[in-house]
């Protein structure tokens, strides 16, 4: 089964590779997750790169809290990212904005697992 670890770093190395996938957005997500394959991990996107880094290291304009499995459905298009915050299965702090493009951030991770 592939780790929360795993999805951050795939996630990170594509967004090394193009980091025109995050589509313009400039900010520091931070994700707070809980569970059997807890931690912190940050996704930091810059107009001229975008990257991960585990553990609280900026100041993030974004926080998302939940539950690792929940995480893990929600990349892997199970889990929808509105019903997961109309459930409580999902609690975001921060500007809401950037929450609702999240999708395209997690693109990243999506296009590049199914190329697998």
């Amino acid at each position: 089964m592939t780790t929360v670890r795993d999805i951050f770093q795939l996630i990170d190395s594509q967004l090394r590779e193009d980091p025109s996938r995050a589509d313009g957005i400039v900010a520091v997500y931070q994700f707070n997750l809980s569970g059997a394959d807890a931690g912190v991990y940050q996704v930091v996107l810059r107009p001229d790169a975008g990257f991960v880094i585990e553990g609280e290291q900026e100041t993030p304009d974004c926080t998302l809290s939940m539950d690792s499995d929940d995480f893990k459905q929600m990349v892997d298009g199970e889990l929808n990212g509105t019903e997961a915050f109309m459930s409580g299965r999902l609690r975001i702090d921060g500007d809401m904005g950037l929450a609702l493009r999240l999708q395209e951030v997690l693109s990243a991770y999506n296009s590049a697992n199914q190329n697998q």
